[in-house]
């Protein structure tokens, strides 16, 4: 995986989310939720960067597929940051494809690694 395009978009994607956090911390003063989405959404590409040096191709697979299981909590999150009017509908829609563009990478990475070996 030397380029790695879901790695970077995972790592870009990790910035946007701190951003976020940020903007809703010291602008909406919301503290809860945004520790969540924190969470998760950082989570995604240190996992795909874990992956990469997997034991094997179950230990990559895992980890992918753990990534996967954060980018859709992730979606959750900014799924309610929106509707609890925590960020606006522009803000929501420019992260949220973002969001839903790395579940479907990471969704296909699972489903090609496992379909191609014993993972």
């Amino acid at each position: 995986m030397k380029n790695s395009i879901v790695r970077d978009k995972s790592y870009a994607f990790a910035l946007r989310i701190i951003k976020v956090y940020k903007y809703l911390n010291q602008e909406q003063r919301e503290f809860v939720l945004s520790k969540q989405v924190l969470r998760s959404g950082t989570s995604i590409g240190a996992l795909v960067k874990e992956a990469e040096h997997g034991q094997s191709r179950a230990d990559f697979v895992s980890k992918m597929n753990i990534a996967l299981k954060e980018a859709n909590e992730t979606e959750y999150w900014l799924m309610l940051l929106k509707d609890s009017n925590y960020i606006d509908e522009k803000s929501f829609t420019s992260v949220h494809q973002d969001c839903s563009e790395l579940i479907k990478m990471l969704a296909s990475i699972v489903k090609t690694t496992k379909n191609n070996g014993d993972g």
